[in-house]
């Protein structure tokens, strides 16, 4: 599905890679890696900053850190979209941790050191969202930024939680075991791939200390283009799940109990999945999904979204309304072409918890 690959040799001692998908991000990568280079931590990790066909200077400015970063650039430009990229990151990644972070946000203090530690002791993470230091008060008031108290969850399939891919860690193994992030997926490929981790059996954990500074779109056009793929993105997960959703949900609905204690969250998935091996159930091969039955409610929102601009009463509320309109225009309209239908394959328990790591206490010479 994805292209990754095995057999990346892992120098002794690097613990964790740091995969950034970047594409024409020379404005804002500059502020993301002077707080890469800021980070102290004990022990050895890496940066592969994955570039997605960058026409500006987004690659010469990564290996110009390279006197103060870790860092590799590598071509991850056969392939468009941020997962793609990701994917390439993950194949050429020296550790057997990969944490993941955007071009256009900034991590905060110690946040190398909590996505190791989480990582440590759970296969698969995700790390708090902060928006006060990028955003200015106009922009905050019209967004209203997800996971600050606990991780994301859909309409889709409640019960299965998700969280943005610009703060995320997941071992190797278990990324791979699972076929990373979906290319035919442009946009919520995160969430994608969250469903399809913890349905593998493999339980999506808060870590709050993990904390990620995010940067939120600052222009009216924007922030309708981005809710604008935001919402075709939640259309191509719902063909994708349509035929498994009623299955799905019953899963959800059966492994929530159980998961909640070990994420901190709600509730979290981690158990009843199928049985190692199996697979859930798809329609055959080649089958093309039927109409989409949420298009009823995307008119109906966009309905109820044109109805409230009638009460927008300044610039903040004028850039919310354009993210809901958006979201409802992409939901209806965008061209989703139709996706593979999910097969989750159990990861085989305790594989995650097999990677060799040092001693958690282990110092590494500067």
């Amino acid at each position: 599905m994805s292209g990754l690959r095995d057999g990346v040799g892992r120098p002794a001692g690097v613990e964790l890679t740091v995969v950034v998908a970047a594409f024409d991000a020379e404005a804002t990568l500059g502020a993301q890696l002077d707080a890469l280079a800021a980070q102290r931590v004990p022990f050895a990790w890496e940066l592969v900053v994955a570039d997605n066909g960058s026409t500006d200077g987004t690659a010469a400015l990564a290996r110009s850190y390279a006197d103060r970063l870790p860092v590799r650039v590598v071509d991850a430009s056969a392939t468009r979209g941020a997962g793609a990229a990701r994917n390439v990151g993950v194949s050429v990644a020296r550790a057997p941790l990969v944490a993941f972070c955007d071009a256009d946000d900034v991590v905060g203090d110690g946040w190398l050191a909590a996505m190791r530690a989480a990582l440590r002791t759970h296969a698969f993470v995700a790390g708090r969202f902060e928006g006060e230091r990028l955003n200015g008060p106009r922009v905050l008031r019209s967004r209203t930024i997800p996971q600050t108290t606990g991780l994301q969850e859909s309409t889709l399939l409640p019960g299965l939680h998700a969280a943005g891919a610009g703060n995320m860690g997941i071992r190797a193994d278990v990324f791979r075991a699972v076929g990373g992030f979906d290319p035919g997926c442009l946009f919520l490929e995160d969430t994608d791939l969250c469903w399809r981790v913890q349905l593998a059996g493999v339980p999506l954990t808060w870590a709050p200390e993990a904390v990620l500074h995010v940067r939120l779109r600052g222009t009216l056009r924007s922030t309708l283009q981005q809710g604008y793929h935001y919402g075709s993105g939640e259309h191509w997960l719902a063909l994708r799940y349509r035929e498994q959703q009623g299955r799905l949900r019953a899963l959800a609905a059966g492994t929530a109990a159980g998961a909640g204690a070990a994420s901190g969250a709600r509730a979290v998935p981690a158990g009843a999945v199928p049985a190692a091996g199996a697979a859930v159930a798809v329609p055959p091969a080649g089958a093309t999904a039927h109409p989409h039955p949420g298009w009823r409610r995307a008119l109906h929102r966009v309905r109820l979204t044109v109805g409230a601009l009638a009460r927008v009463r300044s610039v903040a509320e004028l850039g919310a309304w354009c993210w809901e309109l958006g979201f409802g225009l992409g939901f209806a309209f965008a061209r989703v072409d139709t996706p593979s239908p999910v097969v989750v394959t159990r990861v085989v328990p305790g594989a995650a918890a097999a990677v060799a790591l040092p001693p958690a206490d282990r110092t590494v010479p500067a």
